[in-house]
């Protein structure tokens, strides 16, 4: 049986452009850009301070809706084997 190398690279690479980063993926690199951001006084200080927690809670709230929509998938899924 023969590989085909180049057909196989060709549609990992093409499936890899397709996908979409996750809002955590997001929330990340927000996360980063603030942190190299030098603020010039105590005010901008404060605002990063609460743009970073903002973006913490995000990311929290982001991963409990995850985590609900993933039960919810297996109980439908268990509801319709169930059918």
């Amino acid at each position: 049986m023969k590989i085909d190398l180049n057909a196989l690279t060709r549609r990992f690479l093409l499936g890899e452009s397709k996908a979409k980063p996750s809002v955590r993926a997001y929330v990340e690199s927000v996360i980063r850009i603030i942190d190299e951001v030098r603020p010039k006084s105590q005010r901008e200080n404060r605002q990063f301070s609460v743009a970073r927690q903002h973006l913490q809670e995000i990311k929290r709230l982001n991963r409990q809706l995850v985590e609900k929509i993933t039960l919810l998938e297996e109980q439908v899924k268990i509801l319709e084997e169930g059918k």
